[in-house]
C-alpha cells in the first residue's frame, strides 16, 4: 500500500510540479541574473532565495533596493506580498508535519502550487508526502536556478519574453479547476479573480492575491466555512 502510495505521488509530482518547476527556473535565473548586473555581492541572491524563498516577494525587495530604498523598505514590501502564504498556511495546516520542528520546517516551503495539488487529496498522510515532495523540488530548482543566474549575468533579464507571466497562472488555474465544481466556489473564485485583476495595475505585486482572498472570505459569508472535499461536516 505505502509503495502504492509512493508511486502514485511520483506521478502527480512528474505530472505536475516538473513543468512548473521549468517555468521557475527561468524565472529564478532571471532573478539572479539581475542581482548580479545590479552589482549586488554575489551572496545576496543566493542568501534571499534559501530564507525568503519567494520569487515575488524577492523581486520587489531587489526593485525597492535599486530603486534606493532602505532595507526597512524592502523588508516590509516582502512582508506584505509573502502574507498570503499565511492563508495558506491555514489550508495546509495538516500537510505541514505533526512536530512543532516538522511543521516549522515544512512551513518554509508552503507555496500557490503544493497548496493547489494537495486540495484534491483527503488522507493527511498523502497530503503531507505530495505538499513536502512537491515543495523541495520547487525549493531546489528555484535556489539552483538562482545560482546559475548568477554565472550566466545579463544573458537573462527578461522573463515576461518568454511568456512566464501567463504559464505561471495558468498552470495555477489548471491545479484549481476540479475544485470548481460548486456554485459557491466559482461564485468566490470568480469574485476574487475580478478584484484581483482590478487592483493589479494599483497596488504592489502580491496585494492582489489578498485582496482576492478577502474577497472570498466575504463572499462566503459569516455562516458558512470552507471544507476540503470530503470532509466530515
Amino acid at each position: 500500500m505505502c509503495s502504492n502510495n509512493n508511486t502514485a505521488i511520483g506521478r502527480i509530482v512528474q505530472r505536475e510540479v516538473w513543468p512548473v518547476c521549468a517555468a521557475y527556473a527561468l524565472v529564478g535565473a532571471s532573478f539572479g541574473a539581475i542581482a548580479a548586473t545590479a552589482g549586488m555581492p554575489w551572496w545576496v541572491a543566493p542568501l534571499m532565495s534559501l530564507t525568503v524563498f519567494a520569487g515575488s516577494a524577492q523581486f520587489a525587495a531587489l526593485g525597492i533596493v535599486l530603486a534606493g530604498g532602505g532595507l526597512v523598505a524592502a523588508l516590509v514590501g516582502a512582508l506584505v506580498i509573502n502574507a498570503r502564504l499565511m492563508a495558506y498556511g491555514f489550508q495546509a495546516r495538516d500537510a505541514l508535519g505533526r512536530s512543532r520542528g516538522a511543521r516549522l520546517a515544512t512551513a518554509h516551503l508552503i507555496t500557490d502550487v503544493n497548496t493547489a495539488l494537495i486540495l484534491r487529496e483527503h488522507d493527511s498522510h498523502r497530503r503531507h508526502r505530495l505538499f513536502r515532495q512537491a515543495g523541495l523540488w520547487i525549493f531546489a530548482v528555484w535556489n539552483l536556478s538562482v545560482v546559475a543566474g548568477l554565472l550566466l549575468g545579463d544573458r537573462i533579464t527578461d522573463t515576461a519574453a518568454l511568456g512566464l507571466d501567463a504559464v505561471l497562472p495558468a498552470i495555477l488555474f489548471a491545479l484549481a479547476r476540479p475544485h470548481l465544481g460548486a456554485p459557491a466556489v466559482r461564485r468566490c473564485a470568480l469574485t476574487g479573480a475580478v478584484l484581483a485583476i482590478a487592483s493589479a495595475p494599483f497596488v504592489p505585486p502580491g496585494v492582489p492575491v489578498l485582496i482576492a482572498l478577502v474577497a472570498c472570505l466575504l463572499e462566503a459569508g459569516p455562516s458558512r466555512r470552507f471544507r476540503r472535499p470530503g470532509a466530515r461536516s
